[in-house]
């Protein structure tokens, strides 16, 4: 059937084309192929909590929640930044549900972001930054964090801002590259926030997944001059492996949660309103489950860096996060979209390439993302058919 003019997409929607998970889950699913691509678990989290959210959806709690939030929510993050932060918020005026990160992250850029404002970005980055970006109309200024150890070059920071960069997007732990950034990486950041004026968006999911005890994740938030600048995100899915529920959080000060509660709103406005109650509850668990995911998750860090090692992929073992980066020109590959295009059908493996998450495609072509929040047994089979295709 032929297009009419207005059934072509706008040039903000057309100019981010189709996300890389989408084409390489699909890829999984028609070839049968062990997914290390989508970074999702392969098990479901704590049964406490979906107890909860299932007693929730029992006594009738399914129609809207209040805009920011359910109360008891929003007073559970609160707890939690205090808790393990020391770190104090507000939860009338200072903590916003979303739904998701993602959510969190759009509205940010959505309720901050004047067309041609500048955004400042660490290179790589997740997809959706690039769009959310392009929707509030701003500029993408990225900073290189160059492999395989992915500092941040301070340097460059400094150089990335001018009189129109308006904000700094952080992501620490950092995805796709499982950098952890350091105490001072991110007093350089902080000094550099607080001498241009520049609010700061913290995507901090990863937070409960730094696996070394020589570089722990640290809020930007609690650095001096940052919390009056600083909007800091979580994620359940992340942290309680429920990443189908969509429930994520914003803490800031009030002035900038205000911000994103006007972009938000006519986002969702609300969601998931019997999963709410059921995080509130996940964010009370002891301090065991949050240590034990994280044992957990370096525990299948090693299984599978080890493993990508044995295959002669040279490995960039990361600090946090639930991916590893290899570098795939070891096995006589160019460019990882060609090696993950090739994959399934040589070795029944989908992973995903690092090309779409970089400004800088050459230093980004030859990369690839492994994520390893999946069943040991799960690794282990994905380990052994690679061995049997590459050794």
């Amino acid at each position: 059937m032929p297009r009419t003019a207005a059934s072509h997409p706008s040039s903000r929607a057309a100019g981010v084309g189709t996300t890389v998970f989408a084409e390489m889950s699909a890829l999984a699913a028609a070839t049968g192929a062990v997914n290390l691509g989508q970074g999702f678990p392969d098990t479901d989290g704590p049964p406490e909590i979906a107890e909860a959210a299932v007693a929730a959806i029992r006594a009738g709690r399914n129609q809207y929640a209040p805009g920011p939030g359910l109360p008891e929510l929003r007073a559970a993050v609160a707890g939690h930044q205090q808790r393990f932060y020391g770190m104090t918020y507000d939860p009338d005026g200072e903590v916003l549900v979303t739904t998701g990160a993602t959510e969190a992250i759009a509205a940010a850029l959505l309720g901050l972001v004047d067309p041609g404002d500048e955004v400042v970005v660490l290179e790589p980055y997740y997809d959706s930054y690039v769009a959310c970006i392009g929707f509030a109309g701003g500029v993408r200024r990225p900073v290189t964090l160059h492999p395989p150890g992915y500092a941040l070059d301070v340097d460059a920071l400094r150089r990335a801002v001018t009189p129109r960069t308006k904000v700094l997007l952080l992501n620490s732990p950092h995805n796709p590259t499982g950098a952890v950034l350091s105490l001072d990486e991110l007093t350089a950041v902080a000094e550099v926030a607080v001498e241009h004026d520049l609010v700061v968006v913290a995507d901090e999911v990863y937070e409960h997944m730094a696996f070394d005890a020589d570089r722990p994740h640290v809020p930007v938030a609690s650095l001096p001059g940052m919390r009056v600048r600083t909007l800091s995100i979580g994620s359940a899915g992340k942290t309680f492996s429920f990443t189908g529920w969509k429930v994520g959080w914003v803490t800031g000060p009030a002035d900038l949660i205000e911000c994103v509660r006007l972009a938000k709103q006519f986002l969702t406005y609300v969601s998931g309103a019997p999963f709410q109650p059921a995080i509130a509850l996940g964010l009370g668990l002891p301090d065991s489950y949050f240590f034990g995911l994280r044992d957990g998750l370096a525990a299948k860090r090693d299984l599978l860096c080890d493993g990508l090692d044995s295959v002669g992929l040279d490995v960039h073992r990361p600090r946090g996060t639930y991916f590893v980066t290899t570098d795939v020109r070891p096995l006589g590959y160019d460019d990882g979209w060609t090696f993950c295009r090739d994959l399934p059908g040589r070795a029944g493996v989908v992973a995903i390439p690092h090309a779409p998450f970089w400004d800088d495609v050459a230093v980004g072509a030859p990369l690839v993302r492994w994520a390893f929040c999946k069943k040991d047994e799960v690794l282990t089979e994905a380990v052994e058919r690679l061995r049997a295709a590459f050794t």
